[in-house]
C-alpha cells in the first residue's frame, strides 16, 4: 500500500500576546518564528488581520509581511486574511503589491469578508450563512466533524462589534465580494474601469507578483465567488470546523477556470506538537480559556494564559464546554507520530492541496518547537516540491 502524498505545510500566525507579555514583544517573536519556518522549510507564513484584542497582535498583515519578508530568504508571506470590511481592495492590493516589487514571486494577498452584528431590533442583517448539510456532530471517513456551537449572536459578543467598530473608524460599505476581487483583478491586468468607463491605474498593482486568495468559513458568496473566479481558497476549518466540508464542496461546484485551470484548496488547522502526547496536552489547556474569551468576553481574545493558570475542564459546566467545543475537540494535539496521522485524515477528506497550521501556545518557545518537532515528521522542505507547485503555474 503506497502512502499518501503528503502536501505542503504553511502557518497561520497571530502573534499571540502571552499572559504578561507585551504586544510589541509578541510581534517580535513573529518575526522570529517566521525565520525559523523559513529555515524549516514551511511554504508560507500568513498573518490575520485582528483589532482591538487584547491577545493577538497581528493588527498590520501587510507591515508584518513586509518585515518578514526582509528578514527571509524563501518563504512566502501574506494575509489570511485582509479584511475588506476594514481595508478596502485597493489599499489592500497597494500594500501587498509594494510589497511584491520587494520580493517578487513570494507574497500572498489573502481577502475576507467580515461583518458587524446589528443591534438587536435594527434594520437590516448580516449576510445569510448556508446551515451545514449536516447539523449534527459525526466522522466522515475517520474525520470528526463537531455540531455547530451555540449561537454567538448573543447581546455582549453584538456590543463588542459595534464598539470596536467605532473605535477601528471602518466605514466604508463594502461592494458585492466579487465586484471587490475583480477590482483587484482589474487592477493587476490594467484593465480596471468604473461604470463610466474612466480607466484607473495603481503602479503598485499593476503586473503585480502576487497570488490572490479568497478566505472562507461557510458554502456561502465568499466559496462560491472564489470558484466562479477560479480563485484560490482558504477553509478555516480551525475557526469553523462544522462548516468547512460543505466550504469546500461548495468552491469546488463553482469552479469554472480563471485565474487557475483547476481549484486548489487549502486547509486549516489548530496543532499543537510535543515531544510526547502528555507534555503537548499539558500546553493546550489554555486554549478553552482563550476561545471562550473570543466567543463570549467583553473584549475579544484573552492575552493568552499559562498552562497552569488555565480553567478546569471538568469544572466547566456543560453549557460553558458547549461555547468551545467544537474548537476543543477538533485541534490537532499530540506527539508528532499522532498529529500527522489526523492531519493525513484531514488531507484525505478535505481533498486539500495544502494545510495551513496556527499553533497556540503561551510561550513563543513551544510554538516554534511544536512547528520543527511537525516539519521533521511531514518532511516538509522540498526544493522540488516547491517548484512543481501548482500555484507556480499561474504566477
Amino acid at each position: 500500500m503506497s502512502l499518501p502524498t503528503r502536501v505542503p505545510l504553511s502557518v497561520l500566525d497571530l502573534a499571540l500576546v502571552p499572559a504578561g507579555g507585551t504586544g510589541a514583544q509578541a510581534v517580535r517573536d513573529a518575526v522570529d518564528t517566521a525565520v525559523q519556518l523559513d529555515r524549516l522549510g514551511y511554504h508560507r507564513v500568513w498573518y490575520a488581520e485582528h483589532h482591538l484584542s487584547p491577545g493577538v497582535a497581528s493588527a498590520s498583515p501587510s507591515v508584518l509581511a513586509a518585515a518578514v519578508a526582509a528578514r527571509t530568504e524563501r518563504i512566502r508571506v501574506g494575509s489570511g486574511a485582509t479584511l475588506l470590511s476594514t481595508t478596502s481592495p485597493l489599499i489592500g492590493a497597494e500594500q501587498f503589491g509594494t510589497i511584491a516589487a520587494l520580493h517578487p514571486g513570494r507574497v500572498d494577498l489573502g481577502l475576507g469578508r467580515a461583518f458587524t452584528p446589528p443591534p438587536t431590533g435594527a434594520a437590516g442583517s448580516a449576510p445569510a450563512r448556508p446551515a451545514p448539510s449536516v447539523a449534527g456532530p459525526r466522522v466522515v471517513d475517520g474525520l470528526y466533524v463537531p455540531a455547530a456551537p451555540p449561537s454567538l449572536g448573543d447581546s455582549v459578543l453584538r456590543e463588542r462589534f459595534l464598539a470596536q467598530t467605532a473605535v477601528v473608524g471602518a466605514s466604508r460599505r463594502p461592494a458585492s465580494f466579487r465586484a471587490e476581487l475583480e477590482l483587484v483583478l482589474g487592477l493587476r491586468a490594467g484593465t480596471f474601469a468604473d461604470e463610466s468607463g474612466h480607466r484607473y491605474t495603481s503602479p503598485p498593482v499593476e503586473g503585480a507578483l502576487f497570488d490572490l486568495f479568497v478566505l472562507a468559513s461557510s458554502a456561502g458568496e465568499s466559496a462560491r465567488v472564489a470558484g466562479e473566479l477560479g480563485l484560490p481558497i482558504a477553509a478555516n476549518f480551525h475557526v469553523s470546523p462544522h462548516t468547512t466540508l460543505d466550504t469546500v464542496a461548495a468552491y469546488r461546484a463553482a469552479f469554472r477556470p480563471g485565474v487557475l485551470d483547476a481549484p486548489y484548496v487549502v486547509v486549516s488547522a489548530d496543532v499543537l506538537v510535543a515531544e510526547t502526547t502528555d507534555r503537548a496536552r499539558a500546553l493546550a489547556t489554555p486554549f478553552a480559556d482563550w476561545v471562550a474569551s473570543i466567543r463570549r468576553g467583553a473584549d475579544g481574545a484573552i492575552a493568552y494564559p499559562r498552562p497552569q493558570d488555565a480553567s478546569d475542564w471538568a469544572a466547566r459546566t456543560e453549557a460553558e464546554r458547549a461555547v468551545v467545543a467544537d474548537r476543543v475537540d477538533t485541534r490537532v494535539v499530540g506527539d508528532a507520530a499522532t498529529v500527522v496521522e489526523r492531519l493525513e485524515t484531514l488531507q484525505r477528506v478535505t481533498g486539500a492541496d495544502e494545510l495551513l497550521i496556527t499553533t497556540a501556545a503561551h510561550d513563543p518557545a513551544d510554538a516554534r518547537r511544536s512547528y520543527a518537532l511537525l516539519a521533521e515528521a511531514w518532511g516538509v522542505g522540498d526544493p522540488a516540491a516547491a517548484a512543481d507547485h501548482p500555484l507556480a503555474l499561474a504566477r
